[in-house]
């Protein structure tokens, strides 16, 4: 399953490196309201083409997993970035161990980092995967990879509600949250094709995989999130009371009438 969004330059080869990895893949490329010849290409490869004209990642994510049918399911973003060698391993450790997701973790050497990655993408990413390790348990290394496969009872158990790129963060807390047993195949991670232009936004995207990480908190873990904010309010109503002791003796109150002022005569 392949969501797309004007890859033109790139789907023909994601289609035929995977189906070269897996010859007996069925293709379905998902094209979100491209402007671009990236459904007609899919095409032209053998792929199965659903359109999809409700825009965003989550949008297409929900459609993939309600249309497909199959006992394992593969999603990879059509830019050709990820490892298409890899998916037979990621299959097999899916099957051999009986798990629910298996994720391919990007591995980039250093000498093409920064072609692959936009400036901040690595920090931001890794500073996202902990946050969700910290508040929902588990050791995760690539929490925003797009390279993942499934089992058909994760697929139709998942209640998709992101309709952009923060979708990989509901992936990912959806296995924790349902205690579905889950493994990683580090994977090696390229840059896109010349000519092709990635549609993450990075401050944009990055600031709603914020929001989703907290509101995901919220809902699944409301007793540990109001328990913090109830014991940082106490915190500052502490901090706070002395200087308005301080601001009451000082003033506020000069009439020594009033039983909770006394002047200290």
């Amino acid at each position: 399953m392949v969501p797309c969004f004007n890859e033109e330059v790139a789907i023909g080869t994601v289609i035929r490196d995977f189906r070269l990895a897996m010859p007996s893949l069925d293709v379905y490329v998902f094209d979100n309201a491209s402007t671009d010849k990236t459904a007609e290409v899919a095409r032209s490869e053998g792929a199965q083409v659903i359109h999809v004209p409700l825009k965003g990642k989550g949008n297409v994510v929900r459609r993939m997993f309600a249309d497909v049918n199959a006992d394992v399911y593969v999603m990879v973003d059509g830019d050709a970035t990820y490892h298409a060698p890899s998916l037979p391993s990621m299959v097999e450790k899916l099957l051999d161990e009986r798990l629910d997701m298996v994720v391919g973790c990007r591995v980039t050497p250093k000498e093409v980092a920064s072609s692959a990655y936009r400036h901040g993408h690595q920090f931001g990413n890794k500073m996202l995967t902990q946050s969700i390790s910290w508040i929902f348990g588990g050791q995760f290394t690539d929490m925003l990879s797009g390279y993942r496969v499934f089992s058909r009872r994760y697929v139709k158990s998942f209640p998709s509600l992101s309709r952009g790129f923060e979708i990989e963060t509901e992936l990912t807390v959806h296995a924790l949250e349902l205690r579905m047993p889950y493994g990683e195949v580090m994977t090696p991670y390229g840059a896109r094709p010349e000519g092709s232009v990635s549609k993450l936004s990075t401050y944009k995207d990055g600031w709603k995989i914020l929001k989703t990480i907290a509101r995901l908190y919220i809902s699944e873990r409301p007793l540990s999130f109001f328990s913090l904010c109830g014991l940082a309010l106490s915190t500052l109503s502490l901090g706070l009371a002395p200087s308005w002791w301080s601001i009451c003796r000082q003033g506020w109150c000069q009439d020594s009438q009033q039983p909770f002022c006394r002047h200290p005569s």
